[in-house]
């Protein structure tokens, strides 16, 4: 791991800030309204246009002064398109790690049909690549390359942000015709696609003591498969930029949870290779964060503790090569 100059960090949040903002405005269609819902004392911004004779809504987001000052800014926003390929290319010539590709322009797809306004949350190797920029950190480019995309959602959110994407097949088809559904034994419906070896699955945190029927994600189009120890990883996700193009906006995992949910995964591997990838990723980012957020840090060990005894030991067995100071904050 390495640390970059502040000058460097400062990049990164210039392209986070002009990368939000277009994205905010390109759900704001000049032609459409705002309307605002309140849920639970909460408010929630929704844009509305009439296509085709029909009243259609579209998410914006959770009211946030955030949120207010990009809708207040939404006609500049849709200007600074070259300005950001230049922050990305600068960011990729510092050393940080960018997707392929393929990777980029399925992202692109994916963000360009709504699943990360929808709240769907980019996991995986493809998140890591995310935390360098976002922490001011390079890290090993060996343990930040993968060949698949994983997005998360969970099923309430998926039901209650009252807006869709179109059927997640069409989305990645219109990138590589060759994605076809890959189907389970019981021919349950798809939670992933498939095109040669590269694959795009969607994941939902298992609500049951064992359950392996895939669950339906209305918002974004498809089914997820339940995986245990999921809802902890994507709980208070975070935005985020990934460094392709002029910038894709997207959801991940706020990086102490990716980290402390990676050593548990690292002991549930049957792939060793697979196993020491989630180790060495959870031990790089625990480093920075140990630095930077260590009270963040205990907090979040704390909850995952407090979570049973088999999730304490997944996790202590995960950090039994890490760095002592690593250790030495996780009692």
């Amino acid at each position: 791991m390495q640390r970059v100059p502040l000058t460097i960090q400062t990049l990164y949040a210039e392209l986070d800030q002009q990368v939000r903002d277009a994205a905010t405005a390109a759900v704001l269609h000049p032609h459409g309204s705002l309307v605002v819902k309140e849920i639970k004392g909460r408010r929630y911004w929704y844009h509305q246009q009439r296509i085709e004779g029909r009243q259609v809504q579209r998410y914006v987001g959770l009211e946030t002064d955030e949120l207010l000052r990009r809708i207040a800014e939404r006609d500049a926003a849709r200007s600074q398109e070259a300005e950001r390929r230049t922050l990305v290319r600068s960011l990729h010539a510092a050393g940080f790690t960018r997707p392929d590709r393929r990777t980029g322009r399925i992202l692109q797809a994916l963000a360009e049909a709504g699943v990360f306004r929808l709240r769907g949350v980019l996991v995986g190797t493809v998140a890591f690549q995310v935390y360098g920029p976002m922490l001011g950190a390079k890290f090993p480019a060996a343990i930040a390359m993968t060949g698949d995309v994983d997005v998360a959602q969970f099923r309430s959110v998926s039901i209650a942000v009252e807006d869709r994407t179109e059927a997640m097949q069409d989305v990645l088809r219109r990138i590589d015709p060759a994605f076809a559904p890959v189907l389970g034994l019981s021919r349950t419906p798809a939670s992933a696609y498939r095109s040669g070896g590269f694959k795009v699955e969607f994941l939902t945190p298992m609500r049951g003591p064992e359950e392996d029927d895939r669950q339906p994600l209305p918002a974004v189009g498809t089914f997820g498969q339940p995986l245990r120890f999921l809802d902890f990883l994507i709980y208070q996700e975070v935005e985020a930029v990934v460094l392709y193009d002029a910038g894709i906006a997207v959801r991940v995992p706020d990086p102490v949870r990716f980290a402390l949910h990676k050593l548990i995964i690292s002991q549930r591997r049957r792939d060793l290779a697979k196993a020491r990838k989630d180790r060495a990723q959870a031990h790089q980012l625990l480093e920075v964060l140990a630095e930077d957020r260590p009270h963040d840090v205990q907090e979040r060990w704390a909850e995952l503790c407090g979570r049973g005894p088999k999730w304490r030991s997944l996790a202590v067995a995960g950090l039994e090569t890490a760095p002592s100071p690593i250790r030495a904050l996780l009692p």
